[in-house]
């Protein structure tokens, strides 16, 4: 049985509303910090997809107010799950914006796990955002996203990314690593974001890089969710890179 939904988030940020309408409301900017790829037709009526693990979700724009307010939605499925998603930007003095998000819609039988994940999901990503209005303003990301199934519990994957960092377990915010990918030069970072068991963040001179593990209701898997800035990054390369670099890891 389907279960309806809210999630809420609110944040400020250290841009303009012009810069965050086009964080938000085009594909290069939302490439920039969200997962995945993503497409924006710019108009009301027009198309949203976002592309993730080789599969495109599509949504319909219902709002569209340039610098004021965003919002989309997915068609209703045959067993009536949906999502909606609306942001709204406030202005504020001295250069800075309100970005209110708001995240609703009808989950399937599996609602309760759905609805924690999107919750701390968000949390990571509105951190992302924030931390590319901030460092990388004005430049846009390549994507690189990779992904390993069934990669074991937070208890195994987590000491192995650390030792993989060149950083002790737990990792805390503000901890220095090193990122460390086959046939490439190794590139120092701080932890920017750490949230125990499930998301961690570096940020470099070049790049936001985001380590996420699903939960084992998800099915443990490991992700990796990357931004990179710099402009000499190949990135079939760079994903393929990645990829070794996962591989590699001592998880099952």
């Amino acid at each position: 049985m389907g279960h309806e939904f809210e999630v809420r988030k609110e944040i400020e940020l250290a841009a303009t509303p012009e810069q965050v309408w086009d964080a938000i409301a085009t594909g290069p900017g939302l490439d920039s910090w969200f997962m995945g790829r993503s497409e924006i037709e710019p108009r009301e009526g027009g198309a949203a997809r976002l592309t993730l693990g080789g599969h495109t979700d599509e949504a319909t724009i219902v709002g569209w107010e340039p610098g004021k307010r965003y919002a989309d939605r997915t068609a209703t499925a045959d067993d009536g799950s949906f999502m909606a998603l609306e942001y709204l930007i406030e202005g504020r003095d001295q250069g800075s914006t309100v970005l209110r998000m708001v995240q609703s819609g009808m989950l399937g039988d599996n609602w309760e796990t759905e609805f924690e994940a999107m919750k701390i999901g968000w949390d990571l990503y509105l951190g992302t955002l924030a931390a590319y209005l901030r460092y990388f303003p004005g430049r846009t990301a390549t994507p690189v996203t990779v992904l390993h199934p069934d990669a074991g519990d937070p208890d195994q994957v987590w000491p192995a990314v650390a030792a993989a960092l060149g950083t002790a377990h737990p990792i805390a915010a503000g901890a220095p690593v090193r990122l460390a990918v086959p046939g490439a030069a190794p590139i120092d970072g701080t932890v920017d974001l750490a949230e125990p068991t499930v998301f961690l963040g570096v940020r470099t001179t070049g790049g936001l890089y985001r380590f996420v593990h699903s939960g084992r209701d998800r099915g443990d898997m490991l992700f990796l969710s990357h931004h990179i800035f710099d402009t000499d990054a190949e990135p079939v390369h760079t994903e393929q890179r990645w990829q070794q670099w996962l591989d590699q890891l001592p998880v099952s």
